[in-house]
């Protein structure tokens, strides 16, 4: 099985970008990068605050930059955080650096799944669901467009996740 490079995932938060990157990058033996974590490692803070200080101009600029950056290495599986799509430069990144597969996952289970995460700063609002609709109507265009691959995600395990996509990887 030819196994491209470096596999971007995409989609909403709690979609499991990083859980089944995790798993993914096992699988295929390649390294895992969350872009997030490598946000908050390189600046010591995490996501909130940079929300909370710079708000979320500057997080895109810094999550920007870090794509840039991560998007040049080779053999990594990148979990993107939900919003990376929003930026053109990152889509030309994630659609020309590599194979970008689409976690999909109904409304309903992005909301159980981040019900309880304090650290998801878009969420910190009244009604997270409506929340979640808005960001879902805005984004799913882009996640479409940078797509080599759409697996949904649903009520299923990472393992069946990942299993699904080496599967369809081998069909290549």
């Amino acid at each position: 099985m030819k196994v491209p490079n470096n596999i971007f995932l995409v989609g909403p938060m709690g979609a499991g970008k990083s859980t089944v990157g995790r798993q993914l990058a096992k699988s295929l033996n390649m390294e895992f990068v969350d872009c997030d974590r490598e946000i908050e490692e390189r600046t010591g803070v995490n996501i909130s605050i940079i929300f909370e200080v710079e708000g979320e101009e500057g997080f895109r600029k810094r999550e920007r930059a870090m794509i840039e950056q991560l998007t040049e290495r080779d053999g990594i599986v990148l979990a993107t955080g939900g919003g990376a799509v929003l930026e053109e430069d990152n889509r030309a990144r994630l659609r020309t650096r590599g194979f970008a597969i689409y976690l999909n996952a109904p409304i309903e289970l992005l909301l159980e799944r981040t019900a309880r995460d304090k650290q998801r700063p878009l969420l910190q609002t009244d009604d997270p669901k409506a929340k979640l609709i808005s960001l879902a109507e805005e984004r799913e265009p882009l996640y479409q467009q940078v797509a080599d691959m759409v697996v949904k995600t649903d009520r299923r395990t990472a393992r069946h996740v990942v299993k699904e996509i080496v599967r369809r990887l081998g069909q290549l």
